[in-house]
């Protein structure tokens, strides 16, 4: 669930920064075409007519001193513009008579990477000279602006669009955690929902949305509660008022020929074994017991020497040092229906546990006869049999698989069943793992009670 909600606020932010940066990118070009750069013409004409008229006043004498103009017997020294020096003069040709003015730029940017470069001076401060060559008086300098460079500013435009790119990310971004809001309260009631079905009670606060979303939670709540608490009341009910009409049955009976008796005496446990395993699996819904920390490294085979001492096939194997957290009483009551369950319909089960990844791990497997690949999933509803026809020869009500996944679902594990290469099954018990620092704890606890006992006695 966390994924498909980063993924969907992601995705959610995408949309939003594609749509921003798609319409500023529109209209920007659109305003490129509107309002277009002046063209050459539009630049260097004005230049050219500039050049011109003070070319004509510094020829007549006198104006070279008022402008602040100086006269060199040679153009100015610095490298050429090729580019600007022709576009000078192709712009001076036409609004007059040509003149051939040169276009050079300061010396220190010729090489840029000595360290005497002094860099470009003042913002704002002439970058390149003018030598306008004025009959009789030599060569006029001018200085001259750098000229922007031909063309779109694409620097300053991807720069631009860099910037808008950041801000509607973190619009986005804040945009799409505020849209997905709802969902991350739905996300957060699915995961808190405990094992009896119950959701907890939302506050019922905020923007409209989440208001409206915590009440339709609330709501589908007591709606679960109320059909789960139907089913309990109906579920125990009817095992209980099933007891006396079957104990009438029972003694009638009595009174029926041997030969139909023991008919009706095995009809008769069956029931009582279907009511009592239905009343059961209420219970543990309704109950969800207490919780302790359990090492399983001593429950499991204690577990397995007393159902070998009943008669039952099963032998213990490889036991590593595990802790869960669960009750005690409803761990072992799973824990021996799948063990039952394998040593009944396998012929004999091996018991192990083990500790993967942190993880306590019981694995019980059996040589029996597994079951279909298409019936695997329906292992655990309840009053399911591989083989309907069997009922009447292996005892038991088709709900012990039932419980226990109810009672290991409460203990925050789960199980998984799988056919066994070779024959067989594996029913595999994840249950919930006991951090280390209070498994350490209850080990001193266990030694310092073993020594006072060791002292009293």
């Amino acid at each position: 669930m966390e994924s498909v909600r980063a993924s969907l606020r992601a995705k959610l932010a995408l949309v939003l920064v594609t749509s921003i940066i798609a319409v500023v990118g529109l209209a920007t070009t659109v305003t490129m075409v509107l309002v277009r750069s002046p063209g050459p013409f539009q630049i260097m004409d004005p230049i050219a007519r500039q050049i011109r008229l003070i070319s004509q006043l510094a020829g007549s004498g006198g104006a070279a001193v008022a402008t602040g103009l100086t006269f060199d017997p040679v153009p100015a020294a610095g490298p050429i513009s090729p580019h600007l020096t022709e576009s000078l003069r192709d712009a001076l040709a036409r609004t007059g008579e040509p003149l051939m003015v040169v276009v050079t730029r300061p010396e220190h940017e010729a090489h840029p990477g000595r360290v005497s470069d002094p860099g470009p001076g003042p913002a704002g401060g002439p970058r390149m000279t003018v030598s306008i060559p004025v009959s009789g008086r030599g060569w006029l300098l001018m200085p001259l602006q750098d000229l922007p460079p031909p063309g779109p500013p694409w620097m300053l435009l991807v720069g631009y669009m860099v910037l808008i790119a950041m801000g509607a990310t973190a619009v986005a971004l804040f945009a799409a955690a505020k849209m997905s809001r709802p969902l991350v309260m739905l996300e957060q009631a699915i995961t808190s929902i405990g094992p009896d079905g119950n959701l907890p009670t939302l506050p019922e606060s905020g923007p409209d949305e989440v208001r409206a979303t915590a009440r339709a939670l609330n709501r589908l709540s007591a709606r679960l509660r109320t059909a789960m608490e139907s089913r309990m009341r109906l579920v125990a009910a009817a095992g209980h008022d099933l007891r006396t009409p079957m104990t009438r049955l029972r003694l009638r009976a009595e009174f029926l020929p041997d030969e139909e008796r023991d008919q009706w005496l095995n009809d008769l446990e069956e029931l009582d074994r279907i009511a009592d395993s239905a009343v059961g699996l209420v219970r543990e819904e309704a109950e969800p017991g207490s919780a302790e920390p359990l090492p399983l490294d001593r429950l499991v085979p204690a577990l397995v020497d007393d159902l070998a001492g009943l008669g039952i096939a099963v032998r213990l194997g490889t036991v590593e040092p595990a802790w869960t957290r669960a009750g005690p009483l409803a761990l072992k009551r799973a824990l021996r229906n799948l063990i039952i369950n394998a040593a009944t319909h396998g012929g004999g089960a091996t018991v192990e546990v083990f500790l993967r990844h942190e993880v306590p791990t019981v694995v019980i497997s059996d040589r029996g006869p597994g079951i279909p690949p298409e019936l695997v999933e329906q292992v655990f509803e309840p009053f399911f049999r591989v083989d309907p026809g069997r009922r009447q020869q292996v005892p038991g009500a088709g709900l012990g698989l039932a419980i226990a996944r109810e009672i290991v679902v409460r203990c925050g594990g789960g199980i998984d069943i799988r056919n066994r290469d070779g024959g067989g099954l594996i029913q595999t018990v994840t249950l919930a793992p006991v951090p280390l620092a209070a498994r350490a704890a209850l080990l001193d606890q266990l030694t310092a009670r073993a020594a006072l006992l060791d002292q009293v006695g």
